[in-house]
């Protein structure tokens, strides 16, 4: 049976083991997926030795996706754009292929929920992997602008000058946000993980539209509360619908088979999927 699994530190919260199986169980197909707390200091060895053992793909989330995106024999043109690896394919060879699936699960999931994003102001919180996964596919949707937030703001300005072309792209630092009525926010960070917020003015998300939390749980997160509290009629999602886009995706680079999303997401959010 072929084996899968997903990398991460903290890890337990995974809900991937069990997309995957319905994924599976939907196409008629048997494949062992597992979740496997990689060591901060020794997430390459850890990935390596699940190779070694059989493995015949991964996912890659917090706070590992740049040192997958590092450890990877070959990329695909959306993983270099990222700068970012959250999928790992074994090739025949025995070399291993790094994509990125996020932005695409993010946009997705976006879209199914009504969301507006042509000519928007997009406020994006977070500098890391799982932001720069998602930048490329939100200028796709021909969006304003876009703003990069981040604790430390030479991050920031470095990712946005990676990304600046024919639409606006800024970095700033999170107390240096530029007054602005931003349609949609995401936070990329991984506050919600430990019930933080993220250090930005309420005036950020006073006007959008839509609140997004790409971090996922059982009830509201930690930032999606918050917005609500401020802008109560904000539209505020959490990440199953992108974990679920981004994870059909992956199973798509391993198996070259696409499964059915929504009845997976209706499931997540149904509390159907432990």
């Amino acid at each position: 049976m072929d084996k899968y699994a997903v990398f991460g530190n903290p890890i337990k919260h995974s809900k991937s083991p069990a997309i995957h199986a319905q994924f599976a169980a939907s196409l008629n197909e048997q494949i062992q997926y597992s979740a496997i707390l990689a060591p901060t200091d020794a997430f390459e060895k850890t990935v390596a030795e699940f190779f070694a053992a059989g493995g015949k793909g991964a996912n890659v989330t917090l706070p590992f996706k740049e040192q997958a995106f590092a450890m990877v024999d070959e990329l695909t043109e959306q993983a270099k754009i990222a700068g970012a690896v959250n999928t790992i394919k074994q090739l025949e060879d025995g070399s291993l292929l790094g994509d990125n699936t996020d932005g695409v699960g993010l946009v997705k999931d976006l879209l199914a929920n009504k969301v507006t994003l042509k000519r928007q102001r997009v406020l994006l919180i977070g500098a890391g992997g799982a932001a720069r996964g998602v930048i490329q596919p939100l200028l796709n949707e021909q969006i304003e602008s876009l703003t990069i937030a981040n604790r430390t703001a030479e991050k920031a300005k470095a990712l946005a000058s990676h990304f600046n072309g024919e639409i606006d792209v800024q970095g700033f630092a999170l107390n240096d946000i530029p007054a602005n009525n931003y349609d949609v926010v995401i936070n990329s960070t991984s506050s919600s993980v430990t019930g933080d917020l993220p250090s930005i003015a309420k005036e950020c998300v006073a006007k959008c539209q839509c609140a997004y939390d790409m971090f996922y749980a059982n009830d509201d997160t930690t930032f999606t509360c918050w917005v609500k509290s401020i802008n109560p009629t904000c539209l505020t999602l959490d990440g199953c619908g992108m974990l679920v886009g981004q994870a059909a995706q992956a199973y798509f680079v391993w198996r070259n088979k696409m499964p059915e999303i929504i009845p997976v997401v209706s499931a997540l959010k149904a509390g159907e999927i432990a």
